[in-house]
């Protein structure tokens, strides 16, 4: 689906540990054979398209839930900006801080990145599904943020079949 990521579809999600807000720490393992995870990296807090693509996934919250499925912001921004965010949109869900972007890099989406000609390092907008066995079931390389969650919910909606 994309050369971006060293991950594929039926690898085993790599773990992580990681503050968060409102949620303390957050580990992947505590979601292994009860609910399926949508991890969506993102650049920044209070950007807009960071903001339009978490807005939508508060939006589409309630099929996410009712697939037994949580979501799961993730970026470089720290707790505090975190709790912004999350506060001025009332955002229903947990987003962890990776701050030393270990788990950008595990999951292949820490990359050079252009504006305006400047380079520099910073997250590949993606989105990883994971199912209950904690395996990857679906991969979103280089989100485009308009119609993503409706996607995900969609690739969500024939996990069962997978």
């Amino acid at each position: 689906m994309g050369e971006l990521t060293p991950l594929k579809v039926g690898d085993r999600a790599p773990a992580f540990d990681l503050p968060a807000f409102p949620a303390g720490q957050i580990k992947l393992s505590q979601f292994k054979s009860k609910q399926n995870v949508v991890l969506y990296f993102y650049p920044r807090d209070n950007t807009p398209g960071c903001t339009t693509e978490a807005c939508d996934f508060r939006d589409g919250l309630a099929q996410f839930q009712q697939a037994d499925t949580v979501v799961l912001g993730i970026s470089t921004d720290d707790v505090a900006s975190h709790q912004k965010f999350v506060e001025k949109f009332t955002l229903p869900f947990t987003l962890l801080a990776d701050t030393d972007h270990a788990v950008a890099d595990k999951y292949g989406v820490w990359v050079e990145k252009s504006n305006y000609g400047k380079k520099y390092m910073g997250i590949q907008r993606a989105t990883f599904l994971i199912n209950k066995q904690g395996k990857i079931a679906a991969i979103w390389p280089n989100v485009k943020v308009a119609g993503h969650v409706a996607e995900v919910a969609e690739a969500l909606s024939q996990l069962d079949s997978m």
